[in-house]
């Protein structure tokens, strides 16, 4: 049974993952179109097409949701992404030109191999030919490639990070799922147990406490916007923008759950909302917000305990060996 962000019908996702050099992309590809909408927090968002996705504006319908490392320059990706919707004839209908609308977030992974490859668009073109309906890949792929987390004590003590996913279908039948890529300067907490998954390493082995150590003035965090976690709630249930938009913005409730400290200004916090609309069943929108915490909060524990160690930073199942 599919419990990753594809089990929303009308969504695909593709990775393309470069290992060498600690970096990739991911898309998530709405053929048909999708509602859309937005929610940014962090104090350092590198994004593309977001102003668009809020309720007072006209375009209605996203063909695309790319989600990147490679800092500004990652943005590029996205580029690829248009380009391969126009060639399949996707996006909106403007006299004899066809303009795909594709929104994009990035990640901060330079460094972590080398800062001078990030995704391009022809590395954005070859994560369409990849897109499947079938169950999202998660780990040390795609746009969580070059993640790390747990920074507050150097780069070199994190944790790695990567993507994950989660799903549930509520009794009405309507699912919800999230994607999220995983790059936070704070550290993840399991949020159902209270236990620290993954935080500054210890010399001999353990995690220190990341919100104690900024407490405390202990921290060592990298200087700059190095950090951020991005990532995408979807429904098949028929939205609003304004509804689309109410989901990204309590999606962020999930962030808070598991990531300590998130939202800061090292952080470029995003998160994105598609609606496919192919369960027209009656809405309650309480109930699919607070689906969209859980999955969110999932898909970021499902991040840190699929990743795998990179360029000399480790994973927890790595740690835990």
């Amino acid at each position: 049974m599919n419990q990753t962000i594809t089990a929303v019908s009308g969504l695909e996702v593709g990775h393309y993952t470069d290992l060498k050099n600690a970096t990739g992309c991911t898309v998530f590809l709405c053929r048909e179109g999708a509602v859309g909408g937005v929610d940014v927090r962090g104090g350092s968002p590198g994004t593309r097409e977001t102003d668009l996705l809020r309720p007072v504006h006209r375009v209605d319908q996203v063909h695309a949701v790319v989600l990147s490392g490679g800092s500004a320059f990652g943005l590029d990706a996205a580029s690829g992404v248009v380009a391969y919707l126009e060639s399949q004839g996707i996006g909106y209908k403007v006299g004899s030109a066809i303009v795909p609308i594709v929104s994009s977030a990035i990640l901060f992974d330079l460094g972590l191999i080398t800062s001078k490859v990030r995704p391009g668009a022809a590395d954005g073109h070859q994560a369409c030919l990849a897109a499947t309906s079938g169950p999202m890949t998660e780990g040390s792929v795609g746009a969580g490639t070059g993640a790390t987390v747990a920074k507050l004590g150097g780069g070199r003590r994190g944790v790695k990070g990567g993507i994950g996913t989660a799903a549930i279908t509520l009794s009405t039948g309507q699912t919800i799922s999230a994607a999220v890529a995983v790059n936070a300067v704070g550290g993840v907490w399991d949020y159902k147990t209270g236990q620290l998954l993954a935080g500054p390493r210890r010399t001999g082995g353990g995690f220190d406490d990341p919100v104690a150590m900024l407490l405390t003035g202990k921290d060592d965090a990298p200087s700059g916007p190095v950090n951020t976690t991005i990532g995408l709630v979807a429904t098949d249930a028929k939205l609003t923008k304004e509804d689309a938009n109410y989901l990204a913005r309590v999606s962020h409730d999930g962030f808070a759950l598991t990531i300590r400290p998130c939202h800061t200004v090292r952080d470029g916090d995003t998160m994105f909302a598609l609606a496919t609309g192919h369960n027209d069943s009656e809405l309650d929108l309480t109930s699919l917000g607070a689906a969209a915490v859980e999955v969110t909060a999932q898909a970021i524990l499902r991040a840190i305990q699929q990743a795998t160690g990179l360029g000399g930073i480790p994973s927890i199942s790595e740690l835990a060996t």
